[in-house]
């Protein structure tokens, strides 16, 4: 069962500006990673349903992080069905992230009041969400999609609409400026945030380096 209501995902997911996006087969790398991320100021992390046995990856992930980190907020991304929400849903998701729009997905959320989060690629597929109670949507892949200016042009007659790109978001003042003045809430950000040393481990002390220094960038951006 959810530990965060959706309104508390969302408020956070706008708070911080930025949502690790993750997925490894191992647990313990797993681990590693939730923990520099949090140690770097990341509060909402997205674990990605890749891969044989996820969920089970997952179901200890959010044990770990229940008794370890109590105010991250841990979900999952890369769902595209009903029934694996329900799946992901009983071992505590927190929210739930689709490249595209399933109204079951919806009705299964909405059901136990998690917050699920779309994947849009035009204005009427957001507006369709936010019907379906979507409070925030995510852009994928957000350069393809059209990038910044695409956010600009939506916000001009969807003013509430809660945006976040995932795809073609990256870790530079320029770019993540351009994001966030165009009105994103918030960002999805992949494998540039998680550094790989020259033997192919991940740098966990990099990975604190690199998401701190991002949520300082995101907080000059909104001053």
């Amino acid at each position: 069962m959810a530990k965060f209501t959706r309104i508390a995902v969302v408020e956070n997911m706008k708070k911080t500006g930025i949502v690790p996006v993750f997925y490894h087969n191992e647990l313990e790398v797993c681990k590693k990673i939730l923990k520099a991320s949090y140690e770097g100021g990341a509060r909402v992390f997205e674990f990605t349903n890749r891969g044989d046995f996820a969920h089970e990856v997952f179901g200890a992930l959010n044990k770990y992080a229940t008794l370890n980190f109590k105010d991250i907020i841990l979900g999952v991304g890369s769902v595209i069905d009903p029934g694996t929400t329900s799946l992901y849903l009983q071992l505590g998701a927190n929210f739930v992230v689709s490249p595209l729009i399933n109204t079951e997905m919806a009705k299964v959320c909405n059901r136990r009041k998690v917050a699920w989060i779309p994947g849009c690629g035009s204005v009427s597929e957001i507006s369709y969400a936010e019907e379906l109670g979507a409070e925030v949507v995510k852009i994928f892949p957000g350069s393809q999609v059209g990038g910044p200016s695409f956010v600009k042009a939506v916000k001009g007659p969807m003013p509430w609409s809660s945006i976040m790109p995932t795809g073609g978001v990256s870790i530079t003042t320029e770019n993540l400026k351009d994001w966030f003045e165009a009105g994103v809430c918030c960002v999805g950000i992949g494998s540039k945030l998680f550094v790989k040393k020259d033997d192919g481990s991940f740098d966990y002390d990099d990975v604190v380096k690199k998401i701190s220094s991002t949520l300082q960038i995101i907080k000059s951006i909104k001053r």
